[in-house]
């Protein structure tokens, strides 16, 4: 059994403006590969959510094991518009498994506002479906696309990311291999380009691992997934051409509004885009009056039950990225 060091480990401390791999992404690259045949005996599970991490990960170790791996996405109904099948679509040739959990994680999150509580439950929650993949097929290792950022922050308290810090402290398997675990998204990147990989897919815009969940303040409903996938979708559709770091919408509650010739009580969404380089810190985006109208419009419009729209201009520091 699996003992998650995160527990009883020192935090990180990294003298500013060091890079982990300076950047030699072919012997990176060799490393990695060596690492997993090196740690990984038997047949083994990666988590796969098509982000660039996860991505990057499971190209390394499907070069170190062939069939030894399976690829396993959980489709936790946490996910944006058309996201899920497309990830299928992308990995189907590695033998990736879809496994749909959207009662699983909603019910999980009943009740659930406080944020880390949230991290947590979610983190579990996909190890249990990942050991519950792996007896099925026999594999006793999972593999995750664990960057250095979600370690310093997990271990610097500022948040418990689901794959970190939201990891249950004990778990079936017998090791945990996180190739990636010193580099920053942008180093990702680069060793995403050498492999080959799609430009979807290395210049993938961030997307947390909780998914939609820490962009609802609050309990996560099956109502308010829904609004929030909508308007996600549509800044996302906005923004992009601007190439943000992260361009998103989050549902912040509800107010007072008007509708026709109606009083309306409807949702609050809040837009967010953002500058950066590794996601330690960042910079709101200055959008365009015109821009931010057309948002604002189509969102109230598009989405009955939305009443009011809000552009969030606080960086990072003192706000998250994310809202939870």
């Amino acid at each position: 059994m699996y003992v998650n060091k995160y527990h009883n480990r020192k935090p990180i401390i990294l003298e500013p403006g060091l890079s982990i791999m300076a950047l030699n992404v072919n012997r990176f690259i060799d490393d990695a590969i060596a690492e997993i045949k090196r740690d990984v005996s038997g047949r083994a599970i990666i988590g796969l959510s098509g982000g660039v991490d996860s991505s990057v990960c499971a190209m390394l170790a499907h070069r170190a094991l062939g069939d030894r791996l399976v690829p396993v996405y959980v489709d936790s109904g946490l996910m944006r518009q058309f996201e899920s099948e497309r990830i299928e679509q992308l990995f189907q040739d590695i033998g990736l498994v879809r496994v749909n959990a959207h009662e699983r994680f909603l019910e999980a999150l009943k009740g659930v506002t406080d944020p880390e509580a949230k991290r947590k439950i979610v983190g579990e929650t996909f190890i249990r479906v990942f050991e519950e993949e792996a007896r099925k097929i026999g594999g006793d290792c999972l593999i995750q696309g664990t960057i250095y950022p979600d370690r310093i922050e997990s271990e610097g308290g500022i948040k418990s990311h689901h794959n970190v810090g939201g990891l249950p402290e004990r778990m079936e398997f017998k090791c945990l291999v996180e190739p990636l675990r010193d580099l920053y998204k942008d180093e990702v990147r680069e060793v995403a380009r050498a492999l080959g990989l799609p430009q979807e897919i290395s210049e993938r815009m961030p997307y947390p691992g909780p998914g939609l969940s820490v962009r609802i303040v609050g309990e996560v409903t099956k109502e308010k997934l829904d609004v929030i996938r909508k308007a996600n979708a549509i800044v996302e559709e906005e923004v992009m051409k601007f190439c943000p770091w992260q361009a998103f919408a989050a549902l912040l509650g509800k107010a007072t509004g008007v509708k026709g010739d109606n009083r309306v009580y409807g949702w609050v969404v809040a837009v967010r885009s953002v500058t950066s380089r590794d996601a330690m810190t960042a910079d709101v985006m200055e959008i365009s009056w015109d821009v931010l109208r057309r948002i604002s419009s189509r969102i109230t419009g598009e989405i009955p039950s939305v009443t009011r729209v809000v552009y969030d201009l606080t960086p990072k520091p003192p706000g998250t990225i994310e809202f939870e």
